[in-house]
């Protein structure tokens, strides 16, 4: 979360109980790596990051509230368009997935859900998101978690994935509890923001419990 690229992090009002089943568009060949399936759950659609996103990802994640437990995101319009280039050049190398967030009757980015791998094979994982403050609490976070976890489990591969959040971050651990994670210690004076370091949670959903706790929700590949 909080110490992915661009520090982007979990800064969420409220997650959702869990909706309806998640639809995978995905692409004929050439795996994840090479082009990201569209992810969709009726409500919130999640796909690739555009280079015209740029402009409406630098307005909805520049803003005070959502910058408030993260190092600075980047300071304009073309440093959103290197970030976009930086995450499609990982993602081919099979090293991190960035999803831009386009909620129903939108076709614009509103924020970006993303998973790294903290070891060679993808094993183990680490997922945060950023939205606009103005989507908070309209269930639009609990969507695009789900789908990017179903994603990371089931295509991926992932067995262990880890989130960070600040202490001080109320909205976003209380996220992580609704998600079914399971707090797993404090990282001492682990994020540096705003001219000072932030003791952070760390949190971790295993493979085999999400898709327990999933099983009415299994994803339809089309």
């Amino acid at each position: 979360m909080e110490n992915m690229a661009y520090q982007v992090g979990f800064d969420v009002k409220h997650v959702a109980a869990a909706g309806s089943p998640v639809e995978v568009r995905q692409p004929s060949a050439g795996g994840w790596r090479s082009a990201l399936p569209v992810l969709s759950d009726g409500r919130v659609t999640l796909r690739a990051l555009k280079t015209s996103d740029a402009p409406s990802l630098f307005s909805m994640l520049s803003t005070e509230e959502v910058r408030r437990f993260v190092s600075p995101p980047p300071p304009d319009v073309e440093g959103f368009e290197r970030f976009i280039e930086w995450t499609q050049t990982e993602r081919a190398a099979g090293r991190h997935v960035c999803y831009a967030v386009v909620p129903a009757g939108y076709d614009v980015a509103i924020g970006i859900v993303q998973v790294r791998q903290l070891d060679p094979s993808f094993s183990s994982g680490e997922f945060g998101a950023a939205l606009g403050s103005q989507f908070w609490g309209a269930g639009v976070f609990a969507s695009a978690a789900r789908l990017v976890l179903d994603f990371a489990f089931e295509m991926i591969g992932v067995h262990r994935m880890e989130a960070r959040a600040a202490v001080q971050n109320g909205r976003g651990n209380g996220a992580m509890r609704k998600l079914g994670a399971v707090q797993e210690g404090v990282l001492r004076r682990s994020l540096y923001c705003r001219g000072q370091y932030f003791d952070q949670l760390l949190w971790s959903i295993l493979a085999d419990d999400w898709r327990q706790s999933r099983v009415e929700l299994r994803p339809m590949i089309h």
